[in-house]
């Protein structure tokens, strides 16, 4: 009787789990930079009464100043909600996503702990390049789609033409585009009951072997390292003793939760859910993104198959201002890896600059993020190199090795041939700015693939170019000649060969490896040039000449010079002979060669940086 009884329960059990699955709905939201994303996702936040009062403000989920200050989303944030629908009540779980083509591995994360996406599209922009970025990139992973037109409230917008672009991108047919202003919260109703009604309930045994994917995480000074997860099979409780499949890993948790606006504590999740885990873990290299949670006792076959794993694009050196406070950029580094796991660094020393790190980005902005909360978050002010990129270089012995910084280039006698990245970028536009951006694109050594029409007077420019090219200003450069106009998505390409050479910048004979650069043979002395002009406006007077030259290996190509500051020395010889004059002049010389001799050049941060802003 007792053991019929507890069959009969365990039954009841696991139809509750089953039923909670059905009613449960992961989500993201995937749009261009300054689509109205995070606006949206406050509509959602407010309509569900998630976020309320004194809680309620702007962008919600971007709770860095960073974020708020550029109106960008840099990290993907997890919220939960609850939506009540024909007297059921659903879990809504809503991982945001950030829309910069700097963050598109922020995006791959959130996709994969999701089975649907929104698809918000701006009414008076139409399609970009990174929208459809990341539409294929949600539908390689399975996700069911549900196109939202939002900003239908502003005078410029023309949301058929829109609609036609989406119609014509997805297939789908117009009536499941759904339009919206999230500013007044027009529509939004519509699309929650769009999540519930299209979006399926996540598929999982709740019976099985724990499996769970990490998604995220982020570090507490108090508590130690939060894992954010999803289960995809199984159940997990507070208190049960858990492995890291990859990193070998065990840990009991001391604290287990739901994502509100808040953490808020439960006891037990099963499959479908979306939580986190506290337990005290210390150590930042027992994390990884994208490893699998199961149980010590019943451990799943398999772990979970990782998604698009991180490849960085552009590498700069990191040096701590403070040679002593080297250490401590390594803690920082380690801690801001945690929530932003496209960081990459490892350790190297420069003659120049002493020991600091070579870290890799995912583009520009995302390096120039990772400095600002280097200083906003952990008080470490740093020194950033030029920034470069990967290359291939292949020996004359057949031997292959990876550069990612020019000092690290082998001796040019034993270069048989260097590849370097190429990238297939896509821009999108209007049609009377395609001239100057094909004129962009040539000068940095970019061959068109193709263009097309997309709508109206909208087009798409296809391009292939070296990734060297454009990490440093051609974005910046796209965004003026196009008014703001043009969005730009790219993928890597393979690598191609090239006529590559170093380029290195010598202050009064000594080479500074900091300021040594890649680059391409036709570009190198014009190149040269200019860096000499700008680093004599930036590197200060000292007491004897400072000449500044560019060389490409033994012939230097530019040179210009920061002349001493002189003190008048004969000042105080109000008459006499014209040797007296002449002795102390003699002598002044003498002191000023010995000074070079054992001078240092002190080169100001915004001279490594000065490259950027060369035109």
């Amino acid at each position: 009787m007792w053991k019929k009884n507890t069959t009969f329960a365990h039954q009841n059990q696991k139809k509750n789990k089953e039923f909670q699955m059905k009613t449960i709905r992961n989500f993201c939201i995937v749009a261009h930079i300054d689509h109205g994303k995070s606006t949206l996702a406050d509509r959602l936040l407010e309509y569900t009464n998630t976020v309320a009062g004194k809680d309620m403000q702007a962008q919600v989920l971007d709770d860095m100043d960073l974020e708020r200050e550029r109106g960008i989303t840099i990290k993907s944030h997890a919220i939960q909600m609850d939506y009540m629908k024909d007297g059921s009540k659903y879990t809504l779980n809503l991982i945001d996503t950030p829309g910069h083509v700097d963050f598109s591995y922020e995006v791959s994360r959130s996709i994969a702990a999701c089975e649907g996406a929104l698809l918000v599209v701006d009414a008076t922009q139409g399609v970009q390049a990174q929208t459809i970025s990341n539409l294929y990139m949600a539908i390689d992973n399975g996700l069911e789609i549900i196109p939202v037109i939002n900003k239908i409230d502003m005078d410029s917008a023309h949301p058929d033409e829109v609609e036609d672009e989406i119609v014509e991108l997805l297939g789908c047919d117009p009536s499941d585009i759904i339009r919206c202003s999230a500013r007044t919260g027009e529509g939004v109703p519509a699309i929650l009951d769009a999540i519930v009604d299209r979006i399926p309930a996540p598929e999982g045994d709740p019976e099985a072997p724990l499996q769970a994917l990490i998604f995220d995480s982020v570090f507490n000074s108090f508590r130690g390292i939060i894992v954010y997860f999803k289960i995809l099979n199984g159940s997990i409780a507070k208190g049960d003793f858990v492995k890291f499949v990859n990193t070998e890993k065990e840990y009991n948790i001391d604290e287990l939760g739901v994502l509100k606006l808040r953490q808020q504590p439960c006891d037990r999740l099963s499959a479908g859910n979306v939580g986190y885990i506290i337990s005290g873990i210390k150590n930042s290299t027992e994390v990884r993104v994208g490893d699998t949670i199961t149980h010590v006792q019943c451990p799943c076959e398999k772990a979970i198959e990782g998604f698009q794993e991180v490849k960085p694009m552009v590498f700069a050196g990191v040096y701590p201002i403070d040679p002593e406070d080297f250490e401590n950029l390594r803690a920082s580094l380690e801690k801001l890896q945690l929530n932003d796991a496209a960081l990459t660094f490892t350790p190297e020393s420069s003659v120049a600059l002493g020991f600091g790190f070579r870290c890799g980005f995912l583009g520009l902005l995302h390096m120039e993020i990772v400095q600002e909360r280097l200083s906003r978050e952990f008080n470490m002010e740093v020194i950033t190199t030029v920034p470069n990129v990967s290359y291939k270089v292949y020996d004359k012995k057949g031997g292959l090795t990876e550069v990612h910084n020019p000092a690290g280039l082998p001796d040019i006698a034993i270069i048989e041939k260097i590849e370097e990245p190429y990238i297939r970028a896509s821009i999108i536009t209007q049609s009377e700015f395609m001239g100057p951006i094909i004129t962009l694109c040539l000068s940095k050594r970019g061959e068109l693939a193709k263009q097309e029409y997309i709508s109206g007077n909208r087009m798409e420019l296809t391009f292939d170019i070296p990734l060297g090219e454009i990490v440093i200003d051609f974005y910046d450069k796209l965004k003026s000649i196009s008014k703001g106009y043009a969005s730009f998505d790219y993928y890597i390409n393979g690598y191609r060969e090239s006529k590559l050479i170093k380029l290195d910048i010598l202050l009064n004979g000594q080479p500074v490896d900091a300021l040594s650069t890649l680059t391409h043979v036709d570009n190198a002395v014009t190149l040269g040039r200019r860096m000499c002009e700008k680093l004599k406006e930036l590197i200060p007077r000292q007491q004897y000449d400072i000449a500044i030259q560019a060389a490409i290996g033994a012939k230097i190509v530019a040179r210009e010079t920061v002349k001493q500051v002189r003190k008048d020395v004969t000042a105080k010889c109000y008459g006499g002979d014209v040797s007296r004059k002449r002795k102390l002049l003699e002598k002044q010389k003498a002191g000023k060669k010995r000074m070079k001799q054992i001078g240092t050049v002190q080169v100001p941060q915004k001279a490594f940086l000065a490259v950027l802003k060369l035109d």
